[in-house]
C-alpha cells in the first residue's frame, strides 16, 4: 500500500539552503525523550547492540507479518545520480566489474540507509539528494530537505541529537562530497547557528594533504556512514580513496553540535612525537591515506569512550612502501570521547595487505558473570575478538600465530597475525581443491578448469597475494563480515553475525614505473561471474549465533537461496551486505542477501520462520519500532546495489506489521 503524499501531491516550500517538501505544516513540538519503542541511532543504542526490547512480534506469530506501508525514496521526475569517479575507483580497487548496463539503465539509485524513529517521527536519508521525515505509522511525508550542490547524503543514514532548550533536536549527516549538515529535526530547515546555513566543509587543509604541501588533486574525502553524537559533540569518520597511496587523511574529528566548530582531531596515522608513530618505517606515514573510519563509531556514554573501527592503509594490497605494523590500520582505537585523547588500541590485522578493514560497529556489552564491560569486534577476517572495553585487553585469549610470507619484491608481510582461541571463525579462511563446488556438474567443471589452467595458489589463512601467480584468498575483500557487523541479545548473551564466504582471486604484477597492480584477467571474485555462482562448496552466506561468554558457536544457518539452481540444491546461502537486528520477542531480522529476501529467524534455534520476497535486495540494516498506535513495525530499505552488484530495481522503504 502506498500512502498519500509519497509520489505525487507533495507541497513544495522553498528554504534558504535547500528545498523543503512537506504537508504544509511543521512538526509539532514533542518530548525529546526516547522511548523503548524508538530506534534513535543506527545501532539502536550508542553501543551498537541493535537489540529492541519490543516483543509483540514473536516466533508464534511472525508468519503473519504483512506489508503495512511502502515509501518510495525517489520523488517524481528525480534524476538518477551517475556513478561517480570515486565509486568507479573504489569498485576497481575491489576488483568489481564496471557497472552493468542494467544498473546504469535503472530508474533508481541504490541506498544502504537505516531509518531512525524518535519520538513519533522517522528520519531517513535517500540517494536522491534528500533527507526526509515521515510519519512512522503511515509513511506520510512530514518534511523533506533537498541537499544543495552535487553531493548525496551519506548512503547509510543520519544521526539524531536531542539538543537542548536553546537549539532543539537536530539531525546530522555527512555528504559524499565532504560536508557535515545539521537540520532542525522539527522542521527540516538548516540548523540555525551551525556553520554556514547549517553546513560545514569537512575538507579542511589538514586532512586534504596540505600538511605536506598543496592539496593533492586526486584526494577523495566524504562520508558514507552517519556520524555519532556524544553529549554536545558530533564525531565523524570519513570515506577516502583506496588508491593511490597518498591522499586525504582518515583522521577522526569531533565538532560542536551547536556551532559546528572543530573541538578535537585524532590522527589515525600517528605523526612524529605521537604514540605508535614508530610502527611506520621512515617517512612512510607522510601523506598516507586510508586508516579511516568509513563504517560506524560506537560510544560508551557512561565512561565517555568512543570506539573507532579503522580501515586498512592505502594501498591495501601492497605494503612494501610502508614497512611496519602500520598503526592504526585495521585496528580498533578507543579515545576519550570528550577530548579525543588516545586510550588504547587493538590491531586486528598487522600490516594489512588484504583489505580486511574493521569497519563494522564495535559492539559494547557486559561479559561473563562479573559483567565486565566488553567490546566485540567482527570484521572481514571472519573472526570474533572480545576485549575489555576500558583497557583493550582480550577477555577471550588471543594468540599470535605464524602466517605465510610474501614473495612480492619489496614486501615484508607481518610474520604473525592475531587469532582468538575461541570461538572458531564464522567464515571460511582456507581453500584447497577438495573445496571446489560440486553443486552442479557444470559449476564444478568451470571452477576446476579455471583453477587448473592458471595454477592458482591456495591455502590460508592470511595467504599473501602472489607475485605473478593468481592467489585464491578467503575471506575475500568483502568478508567475512562487512560493515553490517553484528547484533546482540543482552539477556541471552548471544551475538548474531551474518557473513559470506566470497573468495577473491588476485595477483600482483609490476607496472613500468615499478609499482604494482592487481588488474588482470585472473583478478576478481572466485565465482562463475556470468551465473553468479561461487566456486567453493556452500554455504556462500550464513547467519551465525555465538555465545560470547562461552566463546562458542550455537548454530550456523545458510542465509539466502540461489534461485537459478534446482530447488534440491538451492539452499546455498548467498553473498550478503547489510546487518541484522535482534528483538526481545526472540527473533533475528535480516535482509542483506543478493536474493531480494527479507527474513526472520528464531533466535534460539536458527529456524527460518518468515521470508518476504522484495522488489530488490535489501543491502541495509532493518529497524523495528512501536508506533503511536501501539503496533510493532519492522522496516527495511530495499533498492539493490552495493558491491554485490545486485540489480537496482526499486526505491522502496518497506514496512511490515502484524494484521
Amino acid at each position: 500500500m502506498q500512502p498519500p503524499g509519497t509520489r505525487g501531491a507533495r507541497l513544495r516550500v522553498l528554504a534558504s539552503a535547500g528545498v523543503l517538501l512537506g504537508a504544509g505544516i511543521l512538526l509539532n513540538s514533542r518530548s525529546q525523550a526516547a522511548t523503548e519503542g524508538d530506534w534513535p541511532t543506527y545501532g539502536h543504542d550508542a553501543g551498537g547492540q541493535r537489540f529492541s526490547p519490543l516483543a509483540q512480534i514473536s516466533p508464534s506469530n511472525v508468519a503473519q507479518l504483512k506489508p503495512a506501508w511502502t515509501y518510495h525514496l525517489r520523488p517524481a521526475n528525480a534524476e538518477v545520480q551517475a556513478v561517480s569517479n570515486a565509486e568507479l575507483a573504489q569498485r576497481a580497487a575491489d576488483g568489481a566489474a564496471a557497472p552493468s548496463r542494467r544498473r546504469t539503465a535503472s530508474r533508481f539509485s541504490a541506498s544502504q540507509a537505516t531509518p531512525l524513529v524518535v519520538d513519533g517521527v522517522m528520519y531517513l536519508s535517500t540517494p536522491y539528494r534528500r533527507v526526509v521525515a515521515l510519519e512512522p505509522e503511515s509513511g506520510r511525508e512530514l518534511w523533506a530537505y533537498e541537499v544543495p550542490g552535487p553531493g548525496q547524503p551519506s548512503l547509510r543514514g543520519v544521526e539524531y541529537w536531542p539538543g537542548d532548550a536553546r537549539t532543539g533536536p537536530r539531525i546530522f549527516f555527512g555528504t559524499r562530497d565532504g560536508r557535515l549538515i545539521a537540520l532542525d529535526a522539527r522542521s527540516g530547515k538548516p540548523a540555525a547557528g551551525f556553520g554556514s546555513e547549517g553546513s560545514i566543509d569537512l575538507k579542511t587543509p589538514d586532512v586534504m594533504g596540505a600538511q605536506d604541501g598543496p592539496p593533492l588533486p586526486y584526494a577523495q574525502y566524504g562520508m558514507t556512514s552517519p556520524p555519532i553524537v556524544y553529549r554536545d559533540l558530533v564525531i565523524t569518520g570519513s570515506a577516502t580513496q583506496e588508491f593511490p597511496q597518498r591522499g586525504a587523511a582518515g583522521d577522526v574529528r569531533a565538532w560542536d553540535a551547536r556551532t559546528g566548530k572543530l573541538r578535537w582531531t585524532f590522527h589515525t596515522v600517528p605523526r612524529p612525537g605521537e604514540a605508535n608513530h614508530d610502527s611506520w618505517q621512515g617517512d612512510s606515514w607522510r601523506g598516507r591515506s586510508g586508516v579511516n573510519a568509513w563504517g560506524f563509531l560506537t560510544v560508551d556514554a557512561k565512561r565517555g569512550i568512543v570506539y573507532l573501527p579503522l580501515g586498512a592503509p592505502t594501498w591495501d594490497r601492497y605494503g612494501g612502501d610502508r614497512k611496519g605494523a602500520n598503526l592504526y590500520g585495521t585496528s580498533i582505537v578507543a579515545l576519550d570521547a570528550a577530548t579525543g585523547k588516545y586510550r588504547w588500541h587493538f590491531q586486528v590485522v598487522h600490516h594489512d595487505i588484504w583489505d580486511f578493514d574493521t569497519q563494522a560497529p564495535p559492539l559494547l556489552f557486559d561479559f561473563g558473570p562479573r559483567r565486565q564491560p566488553a567490546v566485540a569486534i567482527v570484521n572481514k577476517s571472519g573472526m570474533l575478538f572480545v576485549l575489555d572495553r576500558v583497557t583493550g585487553k582480550p577477555l577471550i585469549p588471543v594468540e599470535e600465530r605464524p602466517v605465510p610470507a610474501s614473495d612480492v619484491p619489496g614486501e615484508q608481510a607481518w610474520a604473525t597475525q592475531p587469532f582468538p582461541v575461541r570461538p572458531e571463525p564464522f567464515a571460511r579462511q582456507t581453500f584447497s581443491k577438495a573445496d571446489i563446488a560440486t553443486v552442479t556438474p557444470e559449476l564444478e567443471q568451470y571452477c576446476r578448469n579455471w583453477v587448473d589452467s592458471l595454477g592458482m595458489r591456495m591455502g590460508g589463512p592470511y595467504l599473501p597475494i602472489g607475485y605473478g601467480t593468481p592467489t585464491i584468498n578467503f575471506p575475500g575483500r568483502l568478508g567475512g563480515a562487512n560493515w553490517g557487523g553484528a547484533s546482540f541479545d543482552p539477556a541471552r548473551g548471544v551475538l548474531y553475525v551474518n557473513a559470506m564466504d566470497f573468495g577473491h582471486v588476485e595477483q600482483l604484477t609490476p607496472r613500468e614505473d615499478g609499482s604494482f597492480t592487481t588488474a588482470g584477467p585472473a583478478s576478481g571474485r572466485f565465482m562463475d561471474r556470468e551465473k553468479r555462482l561461487p566456486c567453493q562448496q556452500p554455504p556462500w552466506g550464513s547467519l551465525t549465533a555465538i555465545d560470547v561468554n562461552a566463546g562458542q558457536i550455537l548454530w550456523r544457518k545458510p542465509l539466502g537461496v540461489t534461485d537459478s539452481l534446482p530447488a534440491a540444491v538451492a539452499n546455498t546461502g548467498r553473498p550478503n551486505i547489510g546487518g541484522s537486528i535482534a528483538t526481545a520477542g526472540g527473533l533475528v531480522f535480516v535482509g542483506a542477501t543478493d536474493d531480494a529476501r527479507f527474513r526472520a529467524f528464531d533466535a534460539k534455534t536458527g529456524e527460518e520462520l518468515w521470508t518476504w520476497k522484495l522488489e530488490a535486495s535489501a543491502h541495509a540494516t532493518p529497524i523495528t519500532y512501536r508506533g503511536r498506535d501501539g503496533r510493532q513495525y519492522v522496516a527495511i530499505v530495499a533498492t539493490g546495489g552495493s558491491f554485490l552488484d545486485s540489480p537496482v530495481d526499486s526505491d522502496a522503504l518497506s514496512v511490515f506489521s502484524l494484521p
